[in-house]
Formats: C-alpha cells, sequence, structure tokens
C-alpha cells in the first residue's frame, strides 16, 4: 500500500469518526483535539516500547498492542497533515534531503563524530539533528 492509499483509508475512518462525533457530540473534533488525541497514542506507544525492552509491565501489551498503536499514531500524522492541508509525501522527500545532506556533510566535515575519508578512524555517534532544530541532543 502506498502513502495515497494510506491516506484515502485514513480519511474514510477520519469521516466516519466525523459523523459519530457530530451525531453523539453535535460537533466534530477540532484539530488541536487531534493533535491531543496523537499526544496520548504517542504516550501509549511509549508504555508499549518500554514494555518491549522489559523497562515496564503493560497489561494487554505484546506486539499486537504496539503494532496497533503503530498504526494509531500513523494515522494521526495522516490526519494531522490533512487537516493542515501538508503534502506529506512531498514534506517526507524533502526532509529525507534535507537530513541526506546534513549527516553525509557532518561525516566528512571534522566536527566530532565525523569521519575523514581513508581514514582508519572510527566514527563516533553523536546524536545528528533534525533541520532547524538545536544541536544539543538527539532529535
Amino acid at each position: 500500500m502506498d502513502l495515497d492509499e494510506l491516506q484515502r483509508r485514513a480519511l474514510r475512518i477520519h469521516d466516519l469518526y466525523d459523523e459519530l462525533n457530530l451525531r453523539e457530540r453535535g460537533r466534530i473534533w477540532t484539530r488541536e483535539e487531534f493533535m491531543l488525541g496523537f499526544v496520548g497514542d504517542v504516550g501509549d506507544l511509549a508504555k508499549l516500547v518500554m514494555a518491549e525492552e522489559g523497562a515496564r509491565e503493560v497489561p494487554g501489551g505484546g506486539r499486537a498492542a504496539l503494532e496497533h498503536e503503530l498504526a494509531d499514531c500513523l494515522w494521526s500524522v495522516l490526519i494531522l497533515a490533512h487537516r493542515y492541508d501538508v503534502d506529506l509525501d512531498a514534506a517526507f522527500l524533502r526532509t529525507m534531503d534535507e537530513l541526506d545532506r546534513s549527516i553525509s556533510g557532518r561525516r566528512v566535515d571534522g566536527r566530532p563524530g565525523s569521519h575523514q575519508p581513508g581514514s582508519d578512524e572510527p566514527v563516533s555517534h553523536q546524536p545528528v539533528c533534525a533541520p532547524g532544530k538545536r544541536d544539543d541532543g538527539p532529535v
């Protein structure tokens, strides 16, 4: 399934939620409410990842729950992109190109964690920030 198909399927579910919310609550969710729902999904995902790593117990957790929460998060990203009129395909490709250039440039420019061509020194794994972010920790 490609991104367009995922977006179409996500929007179908979005429209069903709108119908349900109109019928049950008399209104649809705002963009802010979708964002808050996404934050809740990310929190649930964090707990499941911690459980997968053995750092906590999550009742009803496991692989199926992890897959479900990842899919919920993807749905939220797709819906937020739609609600904010973001061409996610173009934005993703543009961002990956920026990251590729940024990371590649750091590997050969002599900065900490860089690797000089022809050198046998190992590359240290320094955190790399996304474009436009401060370089004070992992992304």
